[in-house]
């Protein structure tokens, strides 16, 4: 079953060089073979990188805890070093439309 997925997710490190490229490998190799794409935004603030990624498509998820799961069980080390923040959103076939929750 297909799901639409919406994943944010927030990077902090200590100012370095390609802070995004770095991310952006984690996230192909986290994801890889989903239909997730992703759009990165990095700033760097008080000799800090901070990258936000904004991660959607479609995914075999039915919740967000299957997400979380799924993310605890294949994420490099370097994504929980990094990562200080997310917000998940998965909208499944079961669970019926945000209107009236049955279509």
């Amino acid at each position: 079953m297909n799901s639409e997925t919406y994943i944010d997710l927030c990077f902090v490190k200590v100012a370095s060089v390609n802070f995004s490229s770095e991310i952006d490998k984690l996230l192909s190799d986290l994801f890889k073979g989903a239909r997730l794409n992703w759009y990165l935004d990095e700033k760097s603030i008080g000799g800090l990188d901070i990258v936000v990624a904004e991660v959607k498509g479609m995914s075999g998820w039915e919740s967000e805890e299957e997400t979380i799961e799924f993310i605890e069980n294949h994420a490099d080390d370097r994504l929980w070093k990094y990562l200080r923040g997310y917000q998940i959103y998965v909208y499944s076939e079961k669970r019926g439309c945000n209107t009236c929750g049955t279509h």
